[in-house]
């Protein structure tokens, strides 16, 4: 699995998009699986910082007992917009709980908190979907662990 800047080395622009879409907005929605393997969709934050991209959830929130369990983890950027202006961006992998916490800091420099759970997540596939040019088409950009990157257009 890839940390976040082996993706960017890889696919420096397809990064950079899918980086900025999540960065436009605070909120973000995350899939995990629940104990009897049904989806949960959960609101989170996620952030990108050292490298890597994080996420910071309260201490034994559901959420993060899913992630505990079982660590495979999907993340959607927030789409507000409905002309998808910057795209819709998702990652997938692996959620890593994070236990050192003098190794690891927030955006603004501070320690995430003990009484909170903070993942590291090793990414398995970045998707960025536009809108094509002109306006009748999508255009898919990809990046999958092992497979690489490729773009698709489709109407």
């Amino acid at each position: 699995m890839a940390s976040w800047n082996e993706v960017r080395s890889a696919t420096p622009e397809l990064a950079d998009a899918v980086s900025a879409a999540f960065d436009a907005h605070r909120h973000k929605t995350m899939a995990t699986l629940r104990r009897d393997g049904s989806p949960r969709i959960s609101g989170v934050e996620a952030y990108f910082s050292k490298g890597e991209l994080w996420l910071g959830m309260m201490k034994e929130s559901r959420k993060a007992l899913d992630l505990l369990r079982d660590p495979r983890v999907a993340l959607h950027s927030s789409t507000a917009d409905p002309s998808m202006s910057g795209g819709d961006a998702k990652i997938s992998g692996r959620a890593v709980e994070i236990t050192d916490r003098d190794a690891t800091a927030t955006p603004d420099g501070s320690a995430e908190g003990q009484d909170s759970h903070l993942f590291r997540v090793d990414v398995t596939e970045v998707v960025l979907t536009t809108i094509g040019d002109p306006a009748d088409h999508l255009v898919i950009e990809s990046w999958h662990e092992g497979k690489g990157s490729k773009r698709v257009e489709r109407k």
